[in-house]
């Protein structure tokens, strides 16, 4: 039996799957990644496979003219969001489903960069959540309602799509993570590590880098175990709609 394979949708060659393939194959699913901007073409919805994940990425969610296969991204997001296939969609990919569904992104949002490891609060919706539901109901259970990840992005998203569910905030930001249909996108990274992030600011003023990358460092563990159980929940999202699928 050939392996169900799950469509990766690489933005910028420093913004890569990182830690998420080995979870992916670790369950036996092939990673098919696409590389837009090395001018790969995307793939149709039907040929997506058992899932799909959109990356993060360096343009903004409306930079059609210097990005040109955005306006193909986002009514793919929109259509796999909408037609049941098991999708996540990282900080750009978030910021591009969000304007699919009818939201709103803001460019160099107000508040400024939000780097380094950041605390998640989960909102009560987020426990019903079939990808974070189980880290939610965690955090209540021990009296919190965070978790931590690492993120880096100056545009966010401003106003979520009319059908979104809205499932968690930062002090900074207050839509780290929606969901809209079979898709969750998050504002954070859970895909990342520290050396990506450290590639990811180093543009940034020297103070601004050195704290992102202090505050991640004391956090490193944290955020590496929350994004592994967001990584093998999306893989038993993707696995069983892929099993329910062959049943049917």
């Amino acid at each position: 039996m050939t392996a169900a394979h799950v469509t990766v949708i690489e933005n910028a060659p420093d913004a890569p799957l990182g830690s998420f393939e080995q979870h992916l194959t670790a369950a036996g699913l092939t990673v098919r990644t696409v590389r837009p901007h090395a001018g790969e073409a995307l793939p149709a919805l039907a040929d997506l496979g058992a899932g799909l994940v959109v990356l993060g990425g360096d343009g903004t969610a409306y930079d059609d003219e210097q990005t040109p296969w955005l306006p193909g991204l986002r009514t793919l997001l929109l259509d796999a969001a909408t037609s049941g296939v098991p999708t996540l969609a990282v900080c750009l990919g978030a910021q591009l489903l969000a304007v699919a569904g009818g939201g709103q992104v803001t460019v160099a949002a107000p508040p400024g960069r939000e780097s380094g490891a950041v605390r998640i609060f989960w909102r009560p919706e987020a426990r019903t959540d079939a990808v974070v539901g189980a880290t939610a109901r965690a955090a209540a259970e021990v009296g919190g309602r965070a978790s931590v990840y690492p993120t880096d992005h100056a545009d966010a998203v401003s106003e979520l799509p009319r059908d979104a569910v809205w499932l968690a905030s930062s002090n900074m930001y207050p839509f780290q993570a929606f969901r809209l249909g079979s898709a969750l996108a998050v504002q954070f990274h859970p895909e990342a590590d520290a050396a990506m992030l450290e590639q990811w600011l180093a543009d940034a003023e020297p103070a601004e880098r050195a704290e992102a990358l202090e505050s991640l460092a004391q956090a490193a563990e944290r955020a590496e175990t929350n994004g592994a159980e967001l990584a093998r929940a999306f893989v038993d999202q993707v696995l069983t709609t892929s099993t329910e699928s062959v049943l049917v």
